[in-house]
């Protein structure tokens, strides 16, 4: 009995874990209106993690942080001209290569 009770307690433990899931983004299909039209701090932190998947992908293992200043407004702008563009296209666009 005592091991039944225990064992139902630590299986009520594990529920809130399980209610915490993630969510599962697209970034293909997220488009530059959806990133304009964040706000401010919403927008730098999501800079921050674009800029950091732009790093990993060139392998960069350094910030520059007036690089990613200059890249985020050149990737505003571009999103600016192309609303309904992905904002991996603007990534791309914008920043281009490194």
């Amino acid at each position: 009995m005592n091991l039944r009770l225990v064992s139902a307690a630590f299986a009520i433990s594990l529920l809130p874990v399980a209610a915490h899931a993630q969510a599962i983004v697209d970034m293909g299909r997220f488009t530059c209106a959806q990133y304009l039209a964040m706000s401010p701090s919403m927008s730098r932190h999501f800079s921050a993690w674009i800029s950091g998947w732009a790093a990993y992908e060139v392998r960069r293992t350094y910030v520059d942080m007036i690089a990613h200043q200059k890249n985020m407004e050149s990737m505003k702008s571009w999103c600016q001209l192309r609303p309904q563009a992905s904002v991996m296209d603007a990534v791309k666009g914008a920043i281009g290569p490194q």
